[in-house]
């Protein structure tokens, strides 16, 4: 249940005015009854004025109730301001994916990246109360998105992700070395990388394994994620023409260093081999990665008089009403 303060409470002093005009009501109507009778026009009296003379003392309640509804708004009733504990759950993540041309594989649908994309959108506006960064590599590796709880913009540059952006190959050390780098700073308790990739490390300058002991000595999490069905995939090519034509290629992902690197940080490996597993292993993720927080919420402080002003223009209205209609010849 709501409770109020009063901005104005000096204005409750102004109530001793109701209980003057309360108390001289009275003494007028027990002294002001004609002392002398007159006899002889009983059988004139009209019946009616009985009950209408009754309704004088309502029109002085009107007036005394609607006089207490505006000293009280004058006082500027106000909800307190609250802080409330509320218990949720956030952490820091970053997802780390793998833009090679390799991704254009249409094992998924429509193919690796898109799939990776939608079901990654899926996954960050699943989680209002976390931080996410978004790192991307093929040859070289770059942050795209530093960690935010924008859940919209890190869904906007997921969306904006494609082939091209980085110079073809696939650097995992890198691309977990840079995902490192944006987490080692962090101040939450928990911090997650989500790795996906499809295919072999064969770019840049730091061994997926070295990354992976980078990210276990800052205690952040990597959980990775082989994607590609198993044996052989369609991919489109270009024949000797110009036109784009599928044909099977070999499926390659270096499952030993993934899982190595999951090993190695206390996460966990998967493998993906269609639109449906990614959805699933994201939802994994998503159960295993609970963080418990304590958040104060804070209840600002609303103005509660209007309902009380309104409610005495109201009665004020009405006992003026009937003043001057239907009781307009009361005295």
């Amino acid at each position: 249940m709501d409770k109020f303060v009063f901005a104005n409470p000096g204005f409750f002093y102004l109530f001793i005015v109701l209980v003057l005009m309360i108390a001289w009501y009275a003494w007028r109507g027990r002294n002001g009854a004609a002392s002398v009778s007159v006899s002889g026009f009983e059988g004139f009296g009209d019946l009616s004025a009985g009950w209408r003379a009754a309704l004088r003392h309502v029109l002085f309640a009107f007036r005394i109730v609607a006089l207490a509804l505006m000293i009280l708004a004058l006082a500027r009733p106000q909800s307190t301001n609250r802080w409330e504990k509320v218990s949720t759950e956030g952490i820091d993540i970053v997802m780390a994916m793998d833009i090679s041309g390799s991704m254009q594989a249409m094992d998924f649908k429509p193919n690796r990246l898109q799939a990776a994309k939608e079901v990654g959108i899926e996954f960050v506006t699943s989680r209002p109360d976390d931080r996410f960064g978004l790192v991307v590599f093929a040859a070289e590796s770059f942050t795209q998105c530093p960690l935010t709880t924008d859940q919209a913009v890190v869904s906007n540059f997921l969306n904006e992700l494609d082939f091209g952006m980085v110079e073809d190959g696939t650097a995992i050390g890198m691309g977990l070395a840079t995902a490192v780098n944006r987490l080692k700073d962090s101040k939450t308790e928990s911090k997650v990388i989500i790795l996906l990739t499809d295919g072999v490390n064969n770019q840049g300058e730091i061994g997926p394994v070295t990354a992976a002991e980078l990210a276990a000595g800052f205690g952040i999490r990597v959980y990775t994620i082989g994607v590609g069905s198993r044996g052989t995939a369609p991919y489109p090519v270009q024949d000797m023409f110009g036109r784009t034509v599928v044909q099977k290629v070999q499926v390659e992902i270096d499952e030993e260093v993934l899982e190595k690197i999951a090993i190695l940080t206390g996460g966990k490996y998967f493998r993906a081999t269609d639109n449906d597993k990614l959805r699933e292993i994201y939802e994994e993720i998503d159960a295993m990665e609970k963080t418990q927080l304590d958040v104060k919420q804070f209840s600002k402080r609303n103005e509660e008089y209007f309902p009380l002003l309104l409610l005495a223009l109201i009665i004020l209205g009405l006992e003026v009403t009937l003043r001057y209609t239907l009781l307009r010849t009361l005295p």
